[in-house]
């Protein structure tokens, strides 16, 4: 079938080399890495508050590189519990990652083992929804590469000042630094609520987080994350039932 005239003409993509193309992904993310630093500032300043060597401290951001995973991780080492729930608790949390995963899987096919191990390492909240805000667009794995090393290297310079203040500045992690996490999360997830679904699974999600730190701290974030996705699943369903309908 012919195009209509009154149709708009496609245009064109601008191409770009890879360097540009790194050099965007970083413009891009550098809102977000400015947003987490105080949340980067607040885990190395954790890590010595819970006795660990500042070596120790940095190379969490250097090898775990998994904000929430990291907090939570010295809290426990702070409690002195054993490294079987600090592993299980911090699998639990970053497993939201084994979805995004798959829902990059199709983009990386094409792409060599270094280069999808290499993103797979990079891959964080941050990084998915700047890579999904605008599904029109082809997926650039040197844009993801330049936004997820920019914010790798904003991450950890953030940590390294938490670990030299967290010496020099007493009573840091009473600062509220810790605001920065909410902050951050609220920011990624309200511009993908665009659904019955999602807003039901965001709220319903929320409800439950304060619930369960108040009357089951030990599972609430358990019980807020599965109840979250139940009601979006039965909301969804309940959707596509009426579309059916319809």
């Amino acid at each position: 079938m012919s195009q209509s005239l009154s149709d708009p003409a496609p245009q064109a993509q601008p191409v770009y080399s890879r360097w540009q193309s790194a050099w965007r992904g970083a413009q891009s993310m550098l809102p977000l890495t400015l947003a987490v630093t105080p949340w980067g500032i607040l885990a190395g300043a954790l890590a010595m508050d819970a006795g660990l060597a500042p070596w120790q401290g940095q190379a969490l951001s250097v090898l775990v590189f998994a904000g929430a995973a990291q907090l939570v991780a010295i809290g426990m080492v702070q409690s002195h519990l054993g490294w079987l729930p600090i592993l299980a608790t911090t699998a639990l949390i970053t497993a939201r990652h084994l979805l995004y995963g798959m829902a990059w899987r199709h983009s990386l096919l094409s792409l060599s083992r270094p280069w999808r191990l290499g993103l797979g390492f990079l891959l964080t909240d941050e990084l998915f929804a700047l890579h999904t805000a605008d599904r029109l667009k082809a997926f650039d794995p040197w844009f993801a590469l330049g936004a997820g090393l920019s914010f790798y290297l904003g991450w950890n310079l953030a940590t390294l000042a938490g670990v030299v203040a967290g010496h020099s500045l007493p009573d840091l992690t009473h600062w509220g630094l810790d605001f920065a996490v909410v902050a951050t999360f609220i920011a990624l997830v309200l511009p993908g609520c665009r659904s019955r679904a999602v807003w039901g699974c965001v709220l319903s999600s929320a409800l439950l987080a304060v619930l369960g730190a108040l009357y089951f701290p030990k599972v609430g974030l358990l019980v807020a994350s599965l109840g979250g996705m139940a009601v979006g699943y039965g909301l969804s369903r309940r959707g596509a039932a009426k579309e059916s309908r319809g």
